[in-house]
């Protein structure tokens, strides 16, 4: 769906904050269908990125690599 949006999974570390906006906002503007949102749908886009942003990062923090432990 979104081949544009880059692996954010590295070996050695954690998406930082700005990679994981990054691509939320890409995401939020493909399935919404919009790539600026107007005045009136703004607040609902900026959450959007931030929730999927949050999630993202719980889900790269749960994730284990081979033999290893959750990254903190």
């Amino acid at each position: 769906m979104c081949r544009n949006i880059k692996k954010l999974r590295h070996p050695d570390h954690l998406p930082s904050d700005e990679e994981l906006r990054d691509a939320s906002l890409q995401f939020v503007r493909k399935i919404s269908g919009f790539h600026a949102p107007s005045k009136a749908n703004q607040a609902a886009f900026d959450a959007a990125v931030r929730d999927v942003a949050a999630v993202a990062r719980v889900l790269f923090r749960s994730l284990h690599a081979r033999g290893e432990t959750a990254a903190v």
